[in-house]
Formats: structure tokens, sequence, C-alpha cells
């Protein structure tokens, strides 16, 4: 029994490590995603001024679809889920 619980508290310190590897490449991910989202407001922005307030459905659909993933990062960032977002799962 001492060996298996040797072995399986070497694998949950790999692991963890592991997460720390992941949290940070997410943290740069989200940083790269927060200033794109903010180009993508001022765009949105301008579009809307110069087409009297309509907006341009695909860069709508793209903040949508950057929202779900933060979220999703972020959740998995606090340790609120074990689901990495998407490279490592479909983007949803």
């Amino acid at each position: 029994m001492p060996e298996e619980e040797s072995a399986e508290s070497e694998t949950d310190f790999e692991s963890i490590w592991m997460r720390l590897v992941h949290m940070i490449i997410i943290a740069v991910l989200m940083s790269m995603a927060s200033s794109l989202l903010g180009l993508l407001t001022v765009a949105q922005f301008v579009i809307m001024l110069f087409k009297k307030r309509e907006p341009n459905d695909q860069l709508a659909e793209i903040g949508t679809t950057m929202g779900v993933w933060m979220a999703k990062a972020a959740r998995y960032q606090v340790a609120a889920s074990e689901v990495k977002p998407w490279p490592w799962t479909e983007l949803d």
C-alpha cells in the first residue's frame, strides 16, 4: 500500500505542475483575447456610427464566441472547473 500511495502522490504532484503550465498559457491567451475584444469593440462602434446603429453580425458573433471562451477559461483558472478551454477542448 505505501508504494501505491507514493505513486499516487507523485502523479498528483506532476498533475498540479501541469495545471500551472496550462494556467499560464491560458492567462496569456486571455490577455490577447481581451486586447482583441477591445479592438472589435472599437470596430463595431465605428461600423454602427456609419451604418445608422446597425451592428455587424459577424463581429457580434465573434464577440459572443470570445465571451463564452473567456468564461470557460476563467472557470478553469480559478479551479471552478476542470474543463480546459480551447485549444484543449472544442470551441463552443
